[in-house]
């Protein structure tokens, strides 16, 4: 049986095609378009036309390419901008449309534990983690060992941020500090409730710290067979926020490696993430490459397999 999961992000729109095996997987095929959903919306809680027409036009994409794969199940979810936008009515429309499936759009919440469960898919079984995923509109924070014992979804995410805080080209320090300090005011309400155990290891998913780790290992594109558990320290993550952020626009554009859809928002999501490693005294981030889609599609091969045990 084939399957595939769409998430809508604030930032970018992804698709995994995937064939069960097993109770597990084999990856077909998976892609990932910049179609910035979210712009605009934490300002105008709206969904403002180019983003729908951009969004739509990747999932009509996607959608002919699960036609083409053989797909039998597909699940759209959408996160942060959908949840925000009060004319999400619209992407449901265009959804249902294009694909013929009900759009399913996630809490923050529901969010946080289909990124977990992607993720531990290939990490040692019972290994205490903490795992930070850095959306376009918000980030989850999801502590856990086989199953999420504890999360948060929290409205801070790249785009959200950079929108709120950097105005300048390049940002200038005083709006750095202000982002710095939203996601520490954002942290200091949560540190508490998360407990994070001593020695637990800190995986990153989503664009910033794959983009990070991709420009950390000097390529000229994004690989994921590179950025696939890929070890940033906090030094490594503090360098690159620095240099990004003392160039302007124009010359970040030509930053070796930098996908030109993240040139705007890998300032904030770097600031974020360094935040996130400063308040939990964590010095190092694992990469991971498996997240909400490997959690997504896990769940509709369970589900599946359960109807054929009936």
């Amino acid at each position: 049986m084939r399957v595939a999961a769409i998430d809508v992000g604030t930032n970018s729109t992804r698709l995994l095609v995937a064939e069960a095996v097993g109770n597990g997987f084999r990856p077909i095929d998976r892609r990932m378009t910049i179609t910035r959903l979210g712009e605009g919306v934490d300002r105008t809680r709206a969904l403002s036309d180019e983003a729908l027409q951009r969004t739509f036009s990747t999932i009509a994409e996607y959608a002919a390419m699960c036609g083409e794969y053989g797909v039998e199940r597909l699940k759209v979810t959408g996160t942060s901008a959908v949840r925000d936008a009060r004319n999400r009515r619209l992407f449901f429309e265009g959804v249902r449309r294009l694909t013929g499936a009900e759009p399913h759009v996630l809490t923050g919440d529901l969010e946080a534990r289909a990124t977990f469960s992607g993720v531990i898919s290939d990490l040692p079984p019972g290994e205490p983690v903490v795992v930070v995923d850095i959306g376009g509109g918000s980030t989850e924070l999801i502590v856990g060992g086989m199953e999420p014992e504890r999360l948060v979804s929290l409205d801070m995410g790249c785009v959200r941020l950079f929108e709120k805080h950097l105005a300048s080209d390049p940002p200038a320090p005083a709006e750095l500090d202000a982002l710095r300090d939203d996601v520490r005011k954002t942290l200091r309400g949560v540190r508490e409730h998360l407990d994070v155990p001593r020695g637990s290891r800190l995986v990153g998913v989503a664009g910033t710290v794959t983009q990070l780790a991709t420009l950390k290992a000097g390529v000229p594109v994004y690989d994921p067979d590179v950025t696939h558990h890929a070890v940033l320290t906090h030094g490594d993550v503090r360098l690159l926020a620095k240099r990004l952020e003392s160039l302007p626009f124009e010359k970040r554009k030509r930053v070796r490696g930098l996908d030109p859809g993240r040139v705007d928002v890998i300032v904030a999501g770097a600031e974020i993430l360094l935040v996130v490693m400063d308040a939990f005294d964590l010095p190092e981030v694992t990469v991971s490459e498996k997240d909400i889609l490997d959690g997504i599609v896990l769940e509709l091969i369970g589900q599946s397999l359960d109807q054929t045990a009936e």
